[in-house]
């Protein structure tokens, strides 16, 4: 079965596909809308068994949802038409699996919180500090909703948990458990990314958050001779919600990354 992807398009010009993590929906990423450049068409994906989105058949691993993604993109923009890719966590393996590719085609990559080496016991990971606690917030919050908020982030500002709630928390009701379980027993690709890609010329913005407990910053540090066209950040203070942490920062990040893809 190869479900058609639910989508949210915003703009018009240069499509840019963008994809959300594990276990939550395209919503996740659309708080950062107005950070890209007139003249960029963002596409947001629902993958399959998030959102709106059905769930593959069959294993349902990572490397079957990177082939649907691949395919998806060639159905969305159409087969070698230019385009431009932003993952965010799994999302970013998924980019970089389908940028190893078709690297002839992608005008510009970026990443962030990007898983790079999907097995967890692999990864270096951060500490997780929380830079702002609240427990004025917190303390009042159901458990069911503050568990994820706590552990993903570290700014717990009214602020933020407001970020989080209208953006992150509506896609996680949606989330397939079947389809989640499922692809987290097959959660490998067929392959390295950046060992079948080489190295890639085209402008790359990675966006990491030091307190990252989830992907870390240092495994991505690692992909930099594969990219040497990149801006590389380590953001501080920033959970793997990064962009719930400090959206201005990964929206001033973004910005000029998108500005850069039209020159």
């Amino acid at each position: 079965m190869h479900p058609e992807a639910y989508t949210v398009v915003r703009g018009e010009g240069l499509p840019i596909i963008i994809v959300h993590g594990m276990g939550v929906d395209h919503r996740s990423l659309m708080m950062l809308d107005d950070a890209f450049a007139l003249g960029t068409r963002r596409i947001y994906i629902d993958l399959p068994g998030y959102g709106q989105t059905e769930p593959l058949s069959g294993d349902g691993g990572l490397s079957e949802l990177a082939e649907w993604f691949t395919s998806t993109v060639n159905e969305l923009v159409g087969e070698g038409q230019r385009f431009a890719l932003f993952g965010n966590s799994m999302g970013g393996a998924l980019v970089r699996d389908t940028l190893s590719r078709e690297p002839k085609c992608v005008a510009g990559l970026a990443l962030l919180a990007p898983v790079v080496d999907p097995v967890m016991a692999h990864r270096h990971l951060a500490e997780h500090i929380i830079s702002q606690p609240n427990p004025e917030l917190t303390h009042h919050l159901p458990q069911d909703k503050v568990t994820d908020f706590v552990t993903m982030g570290v700014n717990q500002s009214f602020d933020a948990w407001r970020r989080y709630q209208r953006y992150i928390f509506p896609g996680t009701r949606l989330c397939n458990l079947e389809a989640n379980t499922k692809l987290g027993k097959r959660y490998w690709l067929d392959g390295n990314p950046e060992q079948r890609l080489g190295t890639y010329a085209g402008p790359t913005l990675i966006m990491t958050g030091k307190q990252d407990q989830v992907v870390g910053y240092e495994d991505q540090r690692a992909l930099l001779s594969h990219y040497p066209n990149s801006i590389f950040e380590v953001i501080d203070p920033a959970g793997h919600n990064i962009h719930i942490d400090q959206p201005e920062t990964v929206k001033s990040l973004l910005s000029t990354w998108s500005e850069t893809l039209l020159r």
